[in-house]
């Protein structure tokens, strides 16, 4: 078939229209691919997010250092304290499936403001209540709820981060976030402590309320890109399907994921737990140091706890690209190790205040190592799992990681109690079975790199 004149001109045309096209497209893919892999990681949105962390978080520190330190003076028991704390994590691990399942579905931004407006609801109407009500039911109740919405409301942050943030960000990401929580978490109960001794728990509360009060107000303005994906029948259906789909995940596609949730379990129950039961009874209560400065020592305690999560979210954002997933069980094991002078010190020493400093600087030392692999782990789930999984598979891991908490301190409650005296005893327990699940995990995570 011959073409003619006309017709080579019109197929001539159409040849430059497509290759235009063509090259149109493919130039705005590379613009595209461009902007993204220079996309920085203080865009205005993550900005907002670290800035609205910074303040909920320094409430949410401040309030759960007061609330069980004034329960313990109250009663002067460990037992009683180790239990209410326990019962307090209950909800958080009932809650966060549901956290999960709503980031997935729900804007992100809403979940954070709504839920700082109803922290600030819930530390006013105790404010209110504690001269009226049964004093430790209310601080029950009270716990219970400020950890169930700490439930819901951390997968919602945790999972934001590959919506505002490009994949090659990830582990400075949750670097800053660790970094801003451990910054928080040093300021809340250092000033915390300081008023709370000057002036009664009071002050502390109508602190804690302002503090969510602005962070609610600051994430109003935050946009974070997100799908909307339908609820598959009631919320309980669509959280037990959800649950399910995450779990299967885990286990069956991403097993990897699943063995490092074992780990992370084991460190709660025998070592995480017994410093967050112990610290406040061992300063407070045993050391022989003066009643004054006791509760003030405490929270330059939990303050040290704080920068060592600081120094530890520094230094995992400055060796982003040296931390391998392979080596992050010999964290685990420095922070196991590092238990045991704590109980060599109590043996060794009548001084109170030498053994406040090794408990302070050991600590310290736990939270440095344990930041750098709780940074390490959450970026490895967050590059393994998909967008439309994120919120859901990180709620899972924060689930079932917690439920080993409240075990873990009703335990050391209990042990600390039949154990006066013998203190030693309690905190040399808790690195020998913390070393043996260290051991393990470094075989585990060995295996990484070839899986």
């Amino acid at each position: 078939m011959e073409l003619s004149v006309k017709d080579l001109k019109i197929f001539h045309n159409q040849v430059c229209v497509c290759t235009a096209t063509t090259n149109l497209i493919c130039t705005k893919s590379s613009a595209e691919m461009e902007l993204k892999m220079n996309q920085k990681l203080f865009s205005k949105d993550f900005t907002l997010v670290v800035i609205g962390q910074i303040i909920s978080l320094f409430g949410n520190a401040a309030i759960r250092f007061a609330l069980p330190l004034y329960l313990l003076n109250l009663t002067g028991s460990s037992a009683l304290y180790g239990t209410i704390t326990a019962c307090a994590f209950i909800p958080a691990i009932l809650l966060s499936p549901i956290g999960g399942m709503i980031a997935d579905r729900v804007n992100k931004r809403n979940i954070m403001v709504i839920l700082d407006f109803f922290t600030a609801a819930v530390i006013s109407a105790f404010s209110l209540l504690m001269n009226e009500a049964n004093l430790i039911l209310l601080l029950t109740v009270t716990l219970m709820l400020l950890y169930g919405i700490a439930g819901a409301y951390q997968p919602s942050v945790q999972a934001s981060i590959p919506a505002l943030v490009n994949q090659d960000h990830f582990i400075a990401a949750n670097s800053m976030i660790n970094t801003i929580s451990s910054f928080a978490s040093l300021a809340g109960p250092v000033l915390g402590g300081i008023l709370y001794s000057a002036y009664g728990l009071k002050p502390v509360l109508w602190v804690c309320t302002v503090c969510f009060i602005l962070s609610a107000v600051m994430e109003i303005f935050i946009k974070i890109p997100f799908q909307k994906q339908a609820f598959g029948g009631g919320i309980w259906k669509t959280a037990k399907t959800d649950f399910t789909e995450s779990i299967r995940f885990i286990r069956k596609e991403k097993p990897v994921i699943g063995k490092s949730l074992l780990v992370i379990c084991g460190i709660n129950l025998f070592l995480s737990a017994m410093i967050m039961v112990a610290l406040p009874y061992l300063v407070t209560e045993v050391l022989t140091l003066e009643a004054a400065w006791a509760n003030k020592l405490y929270g330059f305690a939990e303050g040290a706890l704080a920068a060592g999560g600081l120094a530890g979210g520094i230094s995992a954002g400055i060796f982003a690209n040296k931390l391998t997933i392979h080596k992050s069980g010999n964290l685990v094991i420095a922070c196991a190790a590092c238990v045991f002078p704590i109980s060599v010190s109590l043996i060794l020493f009548s001084s109170g205040i030498i053994n406040y400093i090794v408990i302070t600087v050991c600590c310290f030392t736990i939270m440095v190592f344990s930041t750098i692999f709780t940074v390490q782990m959450m970026s490895f789930i967050q590059t393994e799992t998909p967008q439309n999984l994120i919120g859901k598979v990180i709620s899972v891991i924060f689930t079932v990681s917690m439920s080993a908490q409240p075990l873990g301190n009703a335990l050391y409650g209990i042990l600390f109690e039949i154990g006066k005296g013998f203190e030693y005893a309690v905190v040399l327990f808790s690195g020998t079975v913390s070393l043996i699940i260290a051991i393990n995990a470094r075989n585990i995570f060995k295996k990484f790199s070839a899986e």
